[in-house]
Order: structure tokens, then C-alpha cells, then sequence
């Protein structure tokens, strides 16, 4: 398990990122959906991850409505694993009751909800701490102040954000360096090899800027699990078949899975394996959040990390799994690549 920095930060994370999104669901609410670990087995999952090699845990006062915050906490005292020894993550936008100011990110709502994960984790401060939606309504300059009053006051170590726009990024790193408030050092965002929309823009942004990208969903919700091809969608088994998200353009991603099918078959793993150890080998990725309802499925997951990809099975899978051309994108590789060329071949000097 390799470790890199998160961002522009001095933090050591891991490749993997152990999720917790399966934990706490109950009854038939949509969290019941996408797991229904209590604690017991959420244990058994925490110590598998920390065994493996992760010591990076992601989590969300949304989830299972604070129930996943709550295990997860729980279960790190329960393993008696050392507050150092691990990298706590959460986040906060979602509503967490009734009223309008329960919800959304607000200096009003960050505070108290920080200070509601705080106490639901078992922890005197969060790793890093995120804003899990882009607030439409609150200025980003309260939102960016608050979360910088978290980090003055010991409560969060690192801010990030999750499925921001690039733009929308670019101008909170600017009102942040004018204002000298703690910098947005990470994006959690959806990136598959069937799904690879975030590299026309937020790619380009986050190697510009320094900003490190935490996948979430890296099968799409079960689609790149091996499962399902054209021929049958899993008979109406897994994740998808209860809950269809996220959305993905299923005709590139069934060409995706059958590519990735030869690749496992030749190497002897699984395709899950193969659609993780892609990301893997992206440059601007920094950790892949796995989630897992089962102990195989983790330990599946888990030997991603070893699988190395030729540079011509990369070059398969980008092929078939390309994004089409759209402008500006197509006009401004079009218009650049003269000048790109030129730091391959200079002009000889007269």
C-alpha cells in the first residue's frame, strides 16, 4: 500500500481510503440501500482495512443520519486503534433535521455540525473536513471563513470539498490566498474509467493548483464490479439493481467491462481489480475510497493495490474508454499543440 501527500499538505494518506457509506443503514431508507453494516461487522471491515494497510477512513454526518459516524468512531475505540495511526475524514451539506439552517453551509450550520461529528466520531479533531455540495446560496466567503474558524480553532486540521466544479474551486483558492484562510486541499469526486468527465475540466484545475482527488464510487456503484455486461445486468442482483447511481453512459461502459474482462482473465483477477488498479495508475488521483458490504469484497479490493498495468493495456483502456471530443476542448488542443510540440523539439539556434 503506497502512501502519498494529500494536495499541497505535508499529509501522508493511503492509496485506499476505506469508506463507510455501508455502515449503519436499517430499514428501507436509501442508506438501507447501499449498506446495513452495524457494528460488529463494521469492526471486523475497520480492522481489515487498517491490516491491509489503509489508514485513511472517509465518512459523512449524512450517512445513515449519523449512524455511519457513530460506528465508525466507535469501532476505532473498539480496536483500540491510536488516534495517530489514522486519518479521519468526514463531511458536512447535508440536511440533518428539520429546519432550513439543519442543512446546506452556512457559518451557522459548519459549526454545529462539525461539532456534531466531533462528538458522534469520539475525537477531539477532524483530519480533514468538507463540504460534501456546492451551497447555492451561501457566499463562498462565509463558507470559506468558517471552515478557516474550524481550522483557527483546533476542531479540523485540512479543508476539502466534494463535487464542486472546477470553476467553482478556482475562485474559492482565490478568495482564500486574498484572504489568508486555510486552503481548500482536496476534491472528493466521481472518476471511473466509464465515467471519466471530470478530466475536461477539474483535472486540468487540481494539477494546476495542487488540489488532491479522493474518488468516490470507483465501480459505479457496482456496474465495473465484474457482475453485469450486456448480456444480463446481474439478473437483478447488487447495488444497481436498488439503487441506479451514478449515472453512467452504459454502451462505453459495457465496451469498458469487456476490455477489462480480457485484462482480469489474462492476469487471473477480478475485473473490480483492474477498474481500481486503472485509477491507480492516474496520476492525479490520490486515494480510492472502497466500500464494501462483505470481507471479500474489501479483500478484492485490497489487492488492487499489486496489480501493475502494461503500458499497453493502459493504452487499451484509454481507447476505449475515451471521452468525446467537446469543445473548447478540441480547439484548444487543436490550437496547442504547436506550442506543446516545441518543448519536445526546440528549433535549433541559427
Amino acid at each position: 500500500m503506497r502512501m502519498k501527500t494529500l494536495g499541497q499538505t505535508g499529509l501522508f494518506v493511503s492509496e485506499l481510503c476505506l469508506g463507510t457509506m455501508t455502515f449503519g443503514g436499517a430499514g428501507d431508507d436509501m442508506w438501507s440501500k447501499i449498506g446495513q453494516l452495524q457494528q460488529d461487522d463494521a469492526d471486523k471491515m475497520v480492522r481489515s482495512a487498517i491490516d491491509g494497510g489503509i489508514n485513511f477512513i472517509d465518512t459523512a454526518d449524512v450517512y445513515a443520519g449519523g449512524m455511519s459516524e457513530q460506528i465508525t468512531g466507535q469501532a476505532l475505540r473498539n480496536l483500540g486503534i491510536a488516534r495517530n495511526q489514522v486519518v479521519i475524514a468526514t463531511k458536512a451539506f447535508g440536511q440533518m433535521g428539520a429546519s432550513p439552517n439543519q442543512g446546506g453551509t452556512s457559518r451557522v450550520h459548519l459549526i454545529e455540525a462539525c461539532k456534531a461529528s466531533l462528538k458522534r466520531l469520539q475525537i477531539d479533531h477532524i483530519d480533514l473536513y468538507q463540504i460534501h455540495g456546492f451551497d447555492a446560496v451561501t457566499p463562498m466567503e462565509e463558507q470559506l471563513h468558517a471552515l478557516d474558524n474550524l481550522v483557527q480553532h483546533g476542531h479540523v486540521r485540512y479543508v476539502g470539498v466534494s463535487n464542486w466544479a472546477a470553476w467553482q474551486i478556482a475562485k474559492a483558492l482565490g478568495i482564500a490566498a486574498r484572504d489568508r484562510l486555510a486552503r481548500i486541499v482536496s476534491l472528493q469526486a466521481h472518476y471511473t474509467i466509464a465515467g471519466r468527465d471530470l478530466e475536461r475540466e477539474l483535472v486540468p484545475m487540481m494539477r494546476s493548483e495542487g488540489v488532491g482527488l479522493m474518488v468516490w464510487s470507483p465501480l459505479a456503484g457496482g456496474l465495473l464490479s465484474g457482475k453485469y455486461d450486456r448480456a444480463h445486468e446481474s439478473a437483478g442482483q447488487g447495488r444497481r439493481a436498488s439503487f441506479d447511481f451514478p449515472p453512467v453512459d452504459r454502451d462505453r461502459a459495457y465496451a469498458v467491462i469487456d476490455v477489462m474482462r480480457r485484462i482480469a482473465d489474462g492476469k487471473s483477477v477480478s475485473v473490480a481489480q483492474i477498474a481500481i488498479a486503472w485509477l491507480l495508475h492516474q496520476q492525479v488521483v490520490t486515494s480510492v475510497i472502497v466500500g464494501a458490504k462483505r470481507p471479500d469484497q474489501l479483500t478484492d479490493n485490497l489487492a488492487a493495490t499489486r496489480i501493475a498495468l502494461s503500458a499497453g493495456e493502459l493504452e487499451m483502456l484509454d481507447k476505449v474508454s475515451a471521452l468525446p471530443a467537446e469543445y473548447p476542448g478540441w480547439m484548444l488542443e487543436r490550437q496547442g499543440a504547436a506550442r506543446l510540440a516545441l518543448l519536445q523539439h526546440p528549433p535549433r539556434d541559427a
